[in-house]
Order: C-alpha cells, then sequence, then structure tokens
C-alpha cells in the first residue's frame, strides 16, 4: 500500500480520553471489538439517553467522536459518532447530519486503503446530509467543512480533513 497516514502533528484535543494504540484499518490490524486482540474487545459501545443540538459541547461521545476523526482514527470516529446518531434519532435532521459525518468518515477510511471510486460516493452521500449553508450546525462551520471535504476528495489537498469546532 502507497497511501500512508498523515504525519502528526499537535492537533486540539476536545476531550481527555485516551486514543486508542492503534487505527484499524480492516485487514492490517485485528478488528477491534471482534478479535481478542482488538483494542476495544470486550468492551461495551457507548450508550446515550439523549442529543439534542444545544447538548453537542457536553456531550463527550460527540467530542470523543472528532478527536478519533481527527487524529485519523476514521473506523472508530465512526464507532463513536454512531452512538451520538443513534441518541439523535436516525431520522431526525440532526441525526441526518450525524450520519453525514460518519460517512465521511468512512470515506477517509477507504481513501487510505485507496478505494477511491467508495471513498468519493461515501463523501458524496455524507455531504448529502450537510446542509449548504453558511451556519454553525454542533459546532462546525458547515461552509468550511463541505469546502474541505470537497477539495480533499477531488484530489486538491493531500491533508485528511480535520474538523475545528466553535464553541459557543
Amino acid at each position: 500500500m502507497t497511501a500512508d497516514l498523515s504525519a502528526q502533528v499537535t492537533k486540539i484535543r476536545y476531550t481527555d480520553r485516551p486514543l486508542p494504540p492503534y487505527r484499524f484499518v480492516p485487514g492490517q490490524a485485528p478488528h477491534p471489538t471482534r478479535d481478542p486482540q482488538g483494542h476495544s474487545y470486550n468492551q461495551r459501545p457507548e450508550r446515550l439517553v439523549a442529543f439534542e443540538d444545544e447538548d453537542w459541547c457536553d456531550c463527550d461521545e460527540y467530542l470523543y467522536g472528532i478527536d478519533l476523526f481527527n487524529h485519523e482514527y476514521w473506523w472508530e470516529a465512526h464507532e463513536a459518532l454512531e452512538a451520538v446518531w443513534v441518541a439523535a434519532g436516525r431520522r431526525t435532521e440532526t441525526g441526518l447530519f450525524v450520519q453525514g459525518l460518519i460517512q465521511i468518515a468512512v470515506a477517509h477510511l477507504k481513501w487510505f486503503q485507496e478505494f477511491h471510486d467508495t471513498a468519493k460516493r461515501m463523501a458524496l452521500d455524507g455531504l448529502g446530509k450537510i446542509p449548504r449553508t453558511n451556519v454553525i450546525r454542533l459546532g462546525i462551520e458547515l461552509a468550511t467543512f463541505r469546502d474541505d471535504v470537497e477539495a480533499y476528495f477531488a484530489g486538491k489537498t493531500a491533508t485528511p480533513v480535520n474538523i475545528c469546532l466553535c464553541f459557543p
């Protein structure tokens, strides 16, 4: 495989939860939850009671999902954000937005695996759930985020997307 994870530079963290000991890439490491050698084996997934838009800056699982995304733990980000998606309600406006973030995380993983067509489709599906407005949603400046995702998957930038949260 010729692709490599981008060089680690100091990135902002939104939680103090430790990052897993490895990034899961299918075929390259033990499956995190199914393999006894996996970094999350026998750990129960986070269950959130509810998630509302105004809760985002106090929701540790959401913030951790963003940390994982930004540090290129895309499979793990997908798992963390899935708990938020379910708690928000899968078919609610917020739930669909979070599902879009999940799909963009998966798109990054597929891009890294050099499945570029699949990655582009996943990114496009994810962006379809991110409104085309210049507002801040769940701490994310949507216009900038959309531009960054589109540029990355068009091959205009080599650095994976980083989500910078805007706190109230």
